[in-house]
């Protein structure tokens, strides 16, 4: 199949605007590809993946190293292979991650705030430092040094990571909600203070300008490159998750005028659906598990951004 030079100057333009480190980038592959696809493969094939985003065989080894040693993922050795498939504590990450990407837009809110207290003085400082960064990947921000916040967070999630750092008994969780006398003004500057909102919207606005011409020029193309298609795919939700992750996903009551993270989600939507089926042949062609090809998707793949187009069905 021939390529456009049209999109390879722009998949080009991508990588050198996105910064990509190995060990992250495969965070979004595992998490966007793999783990709907039994959460495993061999090293070999993820080498042969990753290599058209710039990484090297050294770095690709090195990053899942680390990330064994962080308890991402976990090695099985056959023979002289190596494989390595997602740990249940990195499973639990990537399903919090998952909701929070590709779930459906939040429920009107009520008000309420939820308060993560963690100064019982049953959490060491280590443990402390853990749980702060952790919810922090799931939107909460520092009220105080220890006091975590958030309107509406994925309470699943919570309960997950709690268990995880074996912390469900060493914190407090309060809800509370403003006061009558507190203005909406002054709400909004406690929101300021405890999510850079301004960054944010530097960060979508950049996302924005980024993907807008690959959607335009994908949708001008008579045939899709499955190769092509996998790279921006990983690249867009890569970015895309790079921005979410730090967004709190705050009501829109305390959010500033002219928010752009509905239109980067509705862009990010568009786009997936556009080329996640030529992606997913990509994907499934490359890379091989201990028992062979990868296994189909999971049904909740098809889930995503409302509802992907099922091929195998068809």
């Amino acid at each position: 199949m021939a390529r456009s030079k049209r999109l390879d100057d722009l998949i080009d333009t991508l990588l050198g605007s996105i910064t990509l480190r190995a060990k992250s980038l495969i965070v979004t592959i595992y998490g966007d590809a793999i783990l709907v696809h039994g959460g495993s493969t061999w090293l070999g094939s993820l080498i042969s993946l990753v290599e058209p985003f710039g990484q090297s065989e050294r770095m690709v080894r090195t990053a899942v190293f680390r990330l064994a040693k962080d308890q991402w993922l976990e090695a099985t050795q056959i023979g002289r292979r190596s494989y390595y498939a997602i740990t249940d504590i990195g499973r639990h990450r990537f399903e919090a991650a998952h909701r929070r990407i590709y779930a459906a837009p939040q429920q009107p809110w009520n008000g309420e705030w939820l308060l993560v207290h963690t100064n019982t003085g049953e959490l060491d400082q280590e443990a402390r430092d853990t749980l702060k960064r952790d919810l922090s990947w799931q939107g909460f921000g520092a009220l105080a040094p220890t006091v975590l916040a958030h309107p509406s967070p994925d309470e699943e999630a919570l309960r997950l990571t709690l268990a995880d750092l074996d912390a469900t008994e060493k914190v407090v969780l309060l809800r509370a909600s403003a006061d009558r006398l507190t203005s909406p003004g002054s709400l909004k500057a406690l929101v300021r203070s405890c999510w850079d909102l301004d960054q944010l919207v530097a960060d979508y606005n950049g996302f924005l300008d980024r993907f807008r011409p690959v959607y335009r020029t994908l949708e001008s193309l008579d045939a899709l490159d499955p190769q092509a298609c996998f790279v921006i795919r990983t690249l867009l939700v890569h970015d895309y998750r790079r921005i979410l992750l730090r967004d709190p996903m705050l009501p829109e009551e305390v959010l500033p005028p002219g928010w752009p993270g509905a239109a980067s989600r509705l862009l990010c939507r568009n786009l997936y659906r556009l080329i996640q089926e030529p992606a997913e042949r990509h994907l499934t062609g490359l890379l091989e598990t201990a028992d062979g090809p990868l296994p189909d998707a999971s049904t909740y793949f098809y889930d995503r951004f409302g509802g992907l187009l099922d091929t195998s069905a068809l």
